[in-house]
């Protein structure tokens, strides 16, 4: 497996759609429904733009020999702005930036393609995104995990903090999970 990692561009920005829309169907089916996962891509997920204009937001890439070129198989990042999740479509946004004196940085949108997952590549995000939350002055972490996500980070040393409800455009709500790591 030969993957790489780099700051995102917005060049980038429709192939990380597509990763995001095949990541969420693929990978989250058995803990939501249709309903809920068709609302959170016209809601909630999606590319966060400052995120990437930050340069806080990975694309890691793999080679495909047979085509001579290398394609973008997952994506995350982490934020020094309030807003604890969802793209640029997502109406409840606080893009205000955070105190590492006192605030929690934020992990951020991390999707990876189902056929890259489960090789270590949402690891190598992580690390990443904690290596530079640290290098700019963060203490600590926090996010709103997906119901799908919440093992994963579990095992990487986070805690679960409160449940809550993110409310679609659909009418239905995204069951998620604050949770925070102490860095």
């Amino acid at each position: 497996m030969n993957v790489r990692i780099r700051k995102a561009v917005m060049a980038d920005i429709p192939r990380l759609r597509e990763v995001i829309e095949a990541s969420v169907r693929g990978l989250q089916a058995r803990d939501y429904t249709p309903a809920q996962i068709e609302g959170a891509l016209t809601s909630v997920y999606g590319v966060d733009s400052h995120l990437i204009a930050d340069g806080t937001y990975f694309a890691v890439e793999a080679d495909e020999p047979s085509a001579n070129k290398s394609t973008i198989v997952a994506c995350g990042g982490w934020s020094k702005r309030r807003t604890l999740y969802g793209g640029d479509q997502f109406a409840r946004r606080e893009d205000s930036l955070l105190d590492p004196a006192h605030d929690a940085a934020k992990i951020r949108a991390f999707f990876v393609h189902p056929a890259w997952a489960r090789r270590g590549i949402g690891t190598m995000i992580l690390e990443a995104c904690e290596e530079a939350a640290i290098a700019s002055g963060f203490t600590r972490l926090e996010m709103g995990a997906t119901l799908s996500g919440v093992p994963f980070y579990r095992a990487m040393g986070y805690a679960e903090v409160e449940k809550q409800l993110a409310p679609l455009g659909n009418g239905e709500t995204l069951p998620i999970v604050k949770m925070a790591k102490e860095i």
